[in-house]
């Protein structure tokens, strides 16, 4: 992607600092990441910089870096492909004073002495650091004292440096020992054990997942084919966003007509919906309403600590969601909301879809592995860019999170399972040219049938979705 300067944005916020110490850090929207340590400026640079053009990479598009280092600082413009462009750059003034030019106005020195003898070659080696010191003829040096000193000038103190250009934390963090596998079981034993690489990868999504960010982000889950496995996607994403961010969370049926995410969720003790939110939007939106009042609109998930809003049930099914009610839905949940995850229907050209897209942040496209769900993924990715704009820039941005199609009978079978997981790899590398992320999740029964809850997910399926959570929240 090709952008003038001007057209690339300032957000995320990037600084990048160099320090005289031999430490640097890379700062991404707050977040600090230290800087891998060199043997020279020029390399802590260039090792600040990779992390730059890796956040440009996962962006897939330039960003801008403010750069603060000993010799100066600046803006650059860091492409996905590694090369900069410099905006501005100021460099700062040496901490070594210049011995002024003589006056070529002033009178000659007088002539020595004729006695005097005449010295010997002055050797071309440079000033001394040292304050208060001269070479001699012979290379060694002598100390100027307040008597052997001719003029006042050369009592002048050294420039000091600030204390700001220093600093003393400059150690880096303590790994924490392992607490997986057999490097766990000897830690716990009382051999302290590094973690595997696996360990360090998990508690790293952990980390991305457990961020907050400045102000809400809204988060669209599409296919227009059903049974992509959309609803499933949304409870998951919606539980594990929340468990580890702890951000208020909300999963939003913004289905035209009817849903299914409230019937794969726990239901509260009413029997509310997506209109009743919208009837009363006046007096949620109102300064003197208490933040506590939501909750008569929304189903709390006891266990996975998000709450859903669902779509209208009423028996005759003959309300379609408009584009205004999602602006007002939003609205009011972004009030009350960090994060709102979108559920959605079938149809793209429908008005509330539409309008969902507006208010996107983070496009997610699911599809199980069989080829009309992927073919379903593509068009809809398809279509959002052709229509330009934010639209193309959130399908170029997306997440496409390909699950294992099977069932539990076939799973039984190895060469079935084989051929399931090999048609989800074959779907992801056709996706991953085209997208920002891919993850692949695994079969698991505990997602077929019935209320979807995390806990209830096998090892592996949940360790899967930790990762598609950490791929979505990079987005952010």
């Amino acid at each position: 992607m090709v952008l003038n300067q001007t057209d690339v944005p300032a957000f995320p916020k990037i600084n990048a600092i160099v320090r005289a110490n031999g430490t640097a850090e890379v700062v991404v929207a707050g977040n600090s990441r230290n800087v891998k340590a060199a043997e020279s400026l020029q390399q802590l640079r260039d090792n600040a910089l990779s992390l730059v053009v890796r956040e440009a990479k996962t962006l897939n598009r330039p960003v801008r870096v403010q750069v603060n280092d000993p010799e100066g600082q600046g803006e650059l413009i860091v492409n996905p492909d590694g090369t900069k462009e410099s905006v501005s750059y100021v460099a700062k003034a040496s901490r070594r004073r210049v011995a002024e030019a003589p006056d070529p106005a002033a009178a000659p020195p007088a002539p020595a002495a004729a006695e005097t003898p005449i010295p010997a070659p002055i050797n071309d080696e440079p000033i001394s650091d040292v304050p208060g010191t001269v070479p001699l003829a012979t290379g060694t040096s002598m100390t100027l004292t307040p008597e052997t000193t001719s003029t006042p000038e050369a009592q002048e103190a050294p420039t000091r440096r600030s204390l700001k250009e220093t600093s003393f934390l400059v150690s880096a963090p303590v790994l924490e020992p392992a607490t997986q596998g057999w490097r766990g079981a000897l830690t716990r034993l009382g051999f302290r054990m590094d973690p595997s690489a696996e360990e360090l990868s998990e508690r790293e999504d952990i980390r991305t997942v457990s961020q907050h960010w400045p102000g809400p982000r809204t988060i669209a889950v599409v296919n227009r084919k059903g049974g992509a496995n959309k609803t499933p996607t949304v409870v998951m994403l919606s539980a594990i966003l929340a468990r580890y961010s702890g951000a208020a969370t909300v999963a939003w049926d913004n289905n035209e007509s009817q849903g299914t995410l409230g019937w794969r969720t726990e239901k509260g003790a009413h029997d509310r919906s997506v209109l009743d939110l919208i009837d009363s939007s006046t007096e949620l939106l109102s300064p003197s309403t208490n933040a506590a009042e939501i909750a008569k609109f929304v189903h709390h998930q006891t266990a996975d600590k998000f709450d859903v809003l669902r779509s209208d049930e009423n028996e005759e099914g003959d309300h379609e969601v408009t584009a205004e009610e999602v602006d007002i839905a939003h609205q009011v949940l972004t009030r009350y909301y960090r994060l709102v995850v979108m559920d959605s229907g079938n149809t793209a050209r429908a008005a509330n879809w539409r309008r969902m897209i507006h208010h996107t942040n983070q496009l997610v496209v699911p599809v199980t592995a069989i080829e009309d769900r992927a073919e379903a993924a593509r068009l809809t990715l398809q279509t959002l860019e052709s229509r330009g704009g934010h639209d193309a820039e959130l399908a170029r941005n997306a997440v496409v999170i390909v699950s294992e199609s099977t069932d539990a009978k076939r799973a039984m079978s190895g060469d079935a399972l084989k051929r399931a997981k090999d048609e989800a790899q074959r779907i992801a590398d056709g996706f991953e040219p085209f997208v920002r992320a891919v993850v692949r999740i695994p079969y698991d029964p505990a997602l077929v049938n019935g209320p979807i809850r995390y806990e209830a997910l096998q090892p592996a399926t949940q360790r899967a979705w930790l990762a598609a959570a950490a791929a979505v929240a990079t987005g952010f």
